[in-house]
């Protein structure tokens, strides 16, 4: 087992800082010297402490100071695919304490036996979905901002023309953030390095509740079913209404052919 303090220093507390960078990350580029275990993907980092990235566009510190934190994120500068101009990010503290129970305060703080490389793993997996449920909460909350005026224009019968192009580009919004959290980051799906070790299956039960990921994670189902049948309602509603003035403009073309076939028979002369 990797030794979690590489500089031989003793601690018991150790700061823990997550943030959803971009869309995507590019591990393949990442530095394979400092990489010490995978799935997810885990590097050395500052003196003492870890990073924990993700492909869907997290990363987990763990154990680094401030300056060590920037000098990280700024080696990942270029391998972000899509950066966000906001990055939501959590911030919490690790405890070791090996007399006591693994467990969550209330405070937030994350109460271990020991920190080795398979708990620093589990505790990032938990805090990189949060982050990432927390960046998707944010974008749908505009989202129904966006959508709020065709919602009480349905209601009331006024319809506003937001246009086809713009409903479409929000619909495959929608259906990219269920792909992101079903495909890539898998949200509901407790993580492999859990599967065969129970202690460490205990511990992402624990930081799952604490961080509420599958109540999370339901709502925003919930919330992205709603807007899907919103937008979904809308287009149709255009639609129709298109369809109809197509139906008015061949009566109306077929009225003036048959005036214009009365004017030829019964002109004068």
């Amino acid at each position: 087992m990797d030794d979690p303090r590489p500089d031989g220093a003793s601690r018991d507390r150790w700061r823990v800082r997550a943030l959803q960078l971009a869309e995507r990350i590019d591990l393949r580029r990442l530095d394979a010297a400092r990489r010490v275990a995978h799935a997810p993907l885990t590097l050395r980092a500052g003196g003492a402490g870890w990073a924990v990235v993700f492909r869907w566009g997290a990363v987990v510190l763990v154990g680094l100071d401030e300056a060590e934190e920037r000098r990280f994120l700024a080696s990942l500068d270029d391998l972000l695919e899509r950066p966000h101009a906001r990055r939501e990010d959590e911030e919490t503290e690790i405890v070791v304490d090996p007399s006591g129970p693994e467990r969550v305060d209330a405070d937030g703080t994350i109460r271990l036996r020991s920190l080795d490389v398979p708990r620093v793993q589990v505790v990032a997996e938990a805090l990189g979905r949060s982050v990432l449920l927390g960046h998707f909460e944010a974008n749908l909350a505009a989202a129904f901002e966006r959508l709020e005026p065709i919602a009480e224009g349905l209601g009331r019968r006024r319809w506003r023309r937001p246009g086809t192009r713009r409903l479409l580009r929000e619909i495959g919004d929608v259906l990219r953030v269920q792909q992101e959290l079903v495909g890539r980051a898998e949200v509901e799906d407790k993580p492999e390095i859990t599967w065969d070790d129970a202690a460490l299956d205990r511990l992402y039960v624990r930081l799952e509740d604490e961080f509420e990921i599958g109540d999370r994670a339901r709502a925003l189902d919930r919330k992205l079913e709603l807007i899907y049948r919103t937008l979904e309602t809308y287009l149709g509603i255009l639609q129709d209404d298109r369809s109809l003035r197509v139906e008015w403009y061949i009566v109306l073309l077929i009225g003036v052919e048959i005036l214009l076939t009365l004017y030829e028979m019964f002109r004068p002369g």
